[in-house]
């Protein structure tokens, strides 16, 4: 049976609540981590870019991920700042789909640049003395552009032409910002193609991805065990990086996709923001800290241009 509908304008995000006490204080803590992210992530790009040092295809994909970090950042914190100091929490329908846009494709690139780092670091040490004629220049400004180009298009068919096409019988999200499935709960018409092409992109694309970066890493451990004490010294150095790296953003993707499909309306309210923020707040910020404290090449170029010497 077809639900009464009208022609949704504006979303209301209805997660904000009794924020008026604290609403300043919530503003200066989401600024001071948009700085800190923007700042971090900015000056590991021109550390990376400016040393032709740190020119080489592990560095190349950090920049493509440190690009992304501040994608993602600029999709979510600046629209936050607004709703937080705003009485009234609406957003237009245009800049609500937008920002799904960016967010839902923000995540696919981390993911898939994650993953290809992950095959970068099986090259480099599983097979060392083939790793500059395997990784090539032309092979890395292909992997980088599959890794921009190919999250940028799916998400554009999911976000404007599958659920910018819905029929929606309401128009309030229970977030503090815009998420595709949660308007998509609100669809009076059918949305079994969006179900379908969500669980068949996310199997075939995420379990793919998935697959290489526990192949690639079972055969790092392999060498690692197996190897001199100085390819084990090598691969931990850096491995356990990216590994962390991948750890906290699958965690935060997994508390995301969790809070979405069940109810979890047990939880406080403030503890179901934390969640849903986490995957978009925390891997911002701790890749650039863990890339910059563990990499060795990367922490000597930051000493010498801070202390004008190295140490």
């Amino acid at each position: 049976m077809m639900r009464n509908f009208t022609q949704v304008s504006y979303f209301t995000l209805g997660a904000y609540y009794e924020t008026e006490l604290f609403k300043y204080l919530y503003f200066l803590i989401v600024l001071a981590l948009y700085v800190a992210i923007v700042s971090a992530n900015v000056f590991l790009i021109v550390i990376i870019c400016m040393n032709r040092s740190l020119h080489e295809p592990m560095y190349l994909f950090l920049v493509s991920l440190f690009a992304n970090e501040l994608y993602g950042s600029t999709g979510l914190f600046p629209f936050l700042l607004v709703q937080i100091l705003s009485d009234v929490h609406t957003v237009s329908y245009s800049i609500c789909l937008l920002q799904v846009f960016c967010l839902y494709s923000y995540g696919g690139i981390e993911f898939l640049t994650l993953a290809i780092m992950s095959y970068d670091r099986y090259l480099a040490i599983c097979n060392p003395l083939q790793y500059n004629t395997r990784m090539t220049f032309n092979k890395i400004v292909m992997l980088t552009a599959l890794i921009w180009i190919y999250p940028l298009f799916i998400n554009a068919v999911i976000t404007y032409g599958l659920t910018g096409s819905l029929q929606l019988c309401g128009n309030i999200i229970n977030k503090v910002y815009c998420d595709n499935y949660y308007i998509v709960k609100l669809g009076c018409s059918d949305i079994t193609v969006n179900n379908v092409f969500g669980l068949v992109h996310m199997f075939t694309v995420i379990f793919g991805l998935v697959m290489l970066i526990l192949y690639t890493y079972m055969r790092i451990l392999k060498v690692c065990f197996s190897g001199s004490k100085q390819t084990r010294q090598k691969a931990f150095s850096t491995c356990t990086p990216h590994l962390a790296s991948l750890l906290n953003f699958a965690c935060g993707a997994f508390f995301e996709i969790v809070q979405g499909r069940f109810n979890m309306t047990s939880l406080p309210n403030l503890l179901r923001i934390v969640l849903s923020l986490y995957w978009l707040t925390c891997q911002p910020l701790i890749s650039p800290l863990m890339y910059g404290l563990k990499l060795s090449k990367i922490r000597i170029v930051c000493k010498t241009l801070l202390f004008g010497r190295k140490m």
